[in-house]
């Protein structure tokens, strides 16, 4: 009896392990696109063109293979059709072109501070929904997150803020919670690859229509893309945006979320902000300052202290 306690408790480490090893990869896939996608604007590429672009590529990759491990089990997709169709249009298309409509119209610093008070959010719909009250490790590590974050994001010097940039940034939230919670769900039994794909090409479809109506502005260039370490052809930023910022990103972001659990993984998802800072460092040359180091320790506090903080799976 004790070698079966001893060998549940193992795997339940082995799967945590592996899945705060997928959270990380998701989040440094997702930092990533903000530096890329930077070097395309530079050459007259639109946010619009270059989020499509993204998501159409992730969505042509992933499909396929979604399609795949819904052999025999189609009948799932649209069992849960009303849930894949909330993935695609709220935690995809949503959420990309809500935040791209609110750096529009004010600094990118307090957008993504806002969109990123998601954790906080997901913590809330547990508490209200499930009953699920937070500890008081899990608000301690919050806390630290918060405060973290406005130092990586450099809110201290002043920001621009425009209302309809907050609006757009809460929509944008409200688009990555829904990732989240959606994500974690493992009683829907669709493949997470599955729910990839049909999210991404629900998402890219969606936002084919917006720039069909003329709601999305679509302006692309063939121009070489310059970065720190010199000018590549504009296809490669793409397919990287397309291939490991959008398919990587989410397929290992769903897998993270069903092993950890939307709480956790929507606070690990935090270190995409302390991804983008240091590829920026590299892609853009842009120095973070000892503020913004500073800031991506406390969140990392943060993060340990929520899963310390996350109570352990019943049975």
């Amino acid at each position: 009896m004790t070698q079966l306690a001893d060998d549940i408790t193992s795997a339940r480490r082995s799967r945590t392990a592996a899945g705060l090893l997928l959270a990380v990869v998701s989040a440094a896939s997702f930092g990533l696109s903000g530096p890329l996608a930077s070097g395309m604007f530079a050459t007259g590429w639109s946010p619009g063109a270059v989020v499509l672009a993204r998501i159409g590529i992730a969505a042509v990759v992933v499909a396929p293979f979604g399609a795949l491990a819904m052999r025999g089990h189609w009948h799932k997709l649209r069992t849960h059709a009303r849930q894949v169709l909330l993935y695609g249009l709220l935690a995809t298309a949503g959420a990309q072109f809500c935040y791209f409509a609110a750096v529009a119209t004010m600094d990118v610093a307090p957008a993504l501070l806002i969109e990123y008070t998601a954790p906080a959010a997901v913590v809330a719909w547990l508490w209200i929904r499930q009953g699920q009250r937070p500890t008081r490790l899990t608000v301690a590590g919050a806390a630290l997150a918060a405060l973290g974050l406005v130092l990586v994001l450099d809110l201290l010097s002043g920001a621009n803020l425009a209302w309809a940039g907050v609006a757009w940034s809460l929509a944008a939230m409200v688009g990555a919670t829904s990732y989240f919670l959606i994500s974690a769900d493992t009683g829907n039994g669709l493949p997470p690859v599955a729910l990839a794909g049909a999210g991404l090409t629900i998402g890219a479809l969606a936002l084919g229509a917006l720039a069909l109506i003329g709601v999305l502005p679509m302006h692309a260039s063939t121009r070489p893309a310059a970065y720190a370490t010199g000018s590549v052809a504009w296809w490669i930023p793409l397919l990287l945006l397309g291939f490991v910022t959008a398919a990587l990103a989410y397929i290992a972001g769903i897998v993270a979320s069903r092993r950890l659990g939307s709480r956790v993984a929507s606070f690990v998802a935090l270190l995409e902000v302390v991804a983008g800072v240091l590829f920026a460092w590299l892609l853009r040359d842009q120095l973070p300052g000892t503020a913004q180091v500073a800031g991506g320790l406390l969140i990392i506090a943060g993060v340990v202290l929520v899963k310390l903080g996350d109570p352990p799976p019943a049975g």
